[in-house]
């Protein structure tokens, strides 16, 4: 029985991550529903609601790589209720606030604890699930974020319609402190001072975190930042662009944008689960992560050069598949990079190389995405819609040249 039971406390701390992902993706888009209702009440401009959201990219992008280095030294445990507790306390705040400066002030802070999210649940990860079933475990837990994406909208204006604007913030940050409490009656892992060997019940002595500057010496850091630095604004326009872009290009109602806009989210959600797997049974086959990471990674940039075809649609909902198709793809790729940082970086820098390698994805999409609007604005979508359906294969290219093999590197073992 108490066998049982350890075998799966590591996938009730998986589950728990990927509820802990939902959650980030839930309540930073409770406001761009509840938007509707609060522009109404306070008369907020639309550079005043940027600016809103402005101050959750900057906190967000800094807590990245700040979230990562503290959840490094304390574990996920701790750092995970913290995020988690300071993002929902800053999501009930907001059904407070009555002014733009004060929810710009909220959306700070939700960007702070937010940072947080991604880093933990991969830490989590690296710290309970055997290496052979890490790509999985990792799929499933960044995955919540797409279920979230995928909820949010239904959710919050069935809230809306029963509690009012204010009472959805409310309730989903409810819902959060929830989640910290059940999270903090798991028992303690053995991430923290020692760790088990995959080979031997033996415990082993955990390497030592290198300093933070000696980090940023190390090239292979600096790959996985300048992928995310590359590719992070696609997803972002995947994001925030597509309703847009129907809506201007096509000439879609809202009605049929709200029938369409889920489903590449629901696809991003199945892909991240399925990219693990498959990466999983091809580790086991072949015994090589570097193949196993690999051959999902470049399928996976094949199957982005969807997003070419995409200006050619004769419809939309044959432009929605070949997004789809996209973001699918995009699921299998960013869960093997993921995974990828933790096989070479093993337990203790993984969460500071996927904060860096956020930060630098969070700052390239603020400073695009301004470009964004205004390549669209004095050209088309059409040059977007090539980068992204080009982009992942150059970064694929570069990511094979200088990392020619994924395994854990000689200072972590």
């Amino acid at each position: 029985m108490d066998n049982k039971k350890s075998n799966l406390i590591p996938w009730l701390i998986v589950f728990m991550a990927f509820l802990a992902t939902a959650l980030s993706f839930l309540d930073r888009q409770v406001l761009s529903i509840t938007i509707i209702r609060i522009k109404e009440e306070f008369h907020v401009s639309d550079v005043e609601y940027g600016f809103i959201n402005t101050a959750f990219l900057i906190s967000y992008a800094i807590m990245f790589t700040g979230g990562g280095i503290l959840i490094d030294k304390y574990g996920s445990r701790l750092g995970l209720a913290f995020s988690v507790g300071l993002w929902s306390i800053a999501t009930m705040l907001h059904g407070l606030a009555n002014n733009v400066f004060q929810f710009g002030f909220f959306r700070f802070i939700l960007g702070l604890g937010e940072g947080g999210a991604f880093p933990g649940a991969i830490k989590a990860v690296v710290e309970w699930v055997p290496k052979k079933r890490q790509s999985l475990a990792n799929g499933i837990a960044i995955g919540g974020s797409a279920i979230g994406a995928v909820v949010a909208p239904p959710l919050c204006v069935y809230l809306i319609h029963q509690t009012g604007w204010r009472g959805v913030f409310l309730t989903t940050g409810i819902i959060g402190v929830i989640w910290v409490i059940v999270w903090l009656l798991f028992p303690k892992n053995n991430g923290g001072k020692k760790q088990i060997s995959e080979k031997s019940e033996a415990p082993v002595q955990k390497p030592a975190m290198p300093k933070f500057f000696d980090i940023l010496k190390i090239k292979e850091v600096w790959v996985f930042i300048l992928v995310r630095f590359l590719l992070d604004p696609i997803f972002y326009f995947y994001m925030f662009w597509i309703p847009k872009y129907l809506n201007e290009a096509r000439g879609d109602s809202l009605d049929t944008i709200g029938q369409l806009f889920w489903i590449p989210f629901l696809a991003l959600g199945i892909s991240n689960i399925f990219g693990g797997y498959l990466s999983d049974e091809v580790y086991k086959k072949t015994g090589s992560l570097n193949y196993a990471r690999k051959i999902i990674m470049g399928i996976a940039a094949f199957l982005t050069t969807a997003a070419l075809l995409v200006k050619y649609a004769p419809t939309s909902e044959m432009a929605i598949l070949f997004i789809t198709i996209a973001v699918f793809a995009h699921g299998l790729w960013i869960t093997n990079y993921i995974t990828s940082i933790s096989d070479m970086f093993g337990k203790s820098i993984t969460s500071t190389v996927i904060g860096l390698s956020g930060t630098a994805g969070a700052l390239s999409a603020l400073v695009l995405n301004p470009v964004m609007g205004v390549i669209i604005t004095r050209f088309s979508y059409d040059p977007i819609w090539v980068y992204s359906g080009i982009m992942y294969s150059v970064a694929f290219i570069g990511f094979i040249l200088f990392i020619p093999k994924i395994k854990l590197l000689a200072q972590f073992t």
